[in-house]
């Protein structure tokens, strides 16, 4: 199983420990990728702090954010599950799982980022301000810039079991899986059971729950409908739209009516 995830707008600081090395990052098919991102985003930082909070989309309470992008290869590296904070990873909490758990999600789960594509939440990074909806001038929007080499890399990294896909719609646009990858793969929107509405709380912290409930419990789904049937057995409500044709992932809906 392989669960995609959103990162955070809001990141833990960097710490003291050793500085990034980018080859020691997971997918180093990304590397290239990485490397043109990492340096453009650097050099905007350090050159023009006005123009890079334009550009980062940052107000000006956000500004100190800019300097931070300015240290990155110099700046503490922690694992992308510590740097990686809000609602969602509150809710998933990865530093109080158990050794087992905490190694499946070391294999299992894949956070998707306007900086790195993508990284494992082992993967020694600093914090960052980099969203997927970042248009830089020279490399252009992130989105675009990260689908050719994530196509080429991801196939590889999702094997042949389910993927869980929870990213929202920026980092979706990221890598979108086809063709039998994308008969396996499972979306998952959470909605307010009362409204039918997204509300994003209820969508991140669910979501949040849902990995841990899965990593906690051993149960590695083999396709999307073996997740609906391991769902219901943990206590959601689930409703299921199947692909209309092959080569189109699955649609599941959880309701929530209040947050645990």
């Amino acid at each position: 199983m392989l669960v995609l995830l959103p990162p955070s707008e809001g990141k833990a600081a960097s710490g003291r420990g050793a500085p990034l090395k980018p080859e020691g990052l997971s997918l180093p098919g990304l590397a290239a990728a990485r490397a043109a991102v990492l340096d453009e985003l650097v050099e905007l930082c350090a050159a023009d702090e006005e123009k890079a909070r334009e550009v980062l989309g940052l107000s000006e309470g956000l500004r100190g954010e800019i300097a931070k992008n300015v240290e990155l290869r110099t700046a503490g590296a922690r694992p992308a599950g510590e740097i990686y904070t809000g609602v969602l990873y509150d809710a998933l909490d990865l530093a109080s799982l158990d050794a087992a758990a905490k190694k499946r999600a070391a294999r299992s789960l894949l956070v998707f980022s306007g900086l790195w594509g993508a990284v494992r939440v082992t993967d020694r990074i600093p914090s960052y301000r980099c969203s997927m909806g970042v248009k830089l001038p020279g490399l252009g929007a992130l989105g675009a810039h990260w689908r050719t080499p994530m196509a080429e890399v991801m196939p590889e990294a999702a094997g042949a079991g389910l993927v869980l896909d929870l990213r929202s719609a920026a980092y979706a646009s990221a890598w979108k899986p086809k063709g039998e990858l994308a008969g396996r793969t499972a979306t998952v929107r959470v909605l307010h059971a009362p409204t039918r509405k997204v509300v994003s709380h209820f969508n991140k912290a669910t979501k949040g729950r849902i990995v841990r409930s899965l990593l906690t419990s051993g149960v590695a789904p083999a396709g999307p409908a073996e997740l609906v049937d391991v769902l219901r057995e943990q206590g959601y409500v689930v409703e299921v739209e199947e692909p209309a044709k092959a080569g189109r992932p699955w649609s599941l809906d959880v309701l929530v009516d209040e947050i645990h």
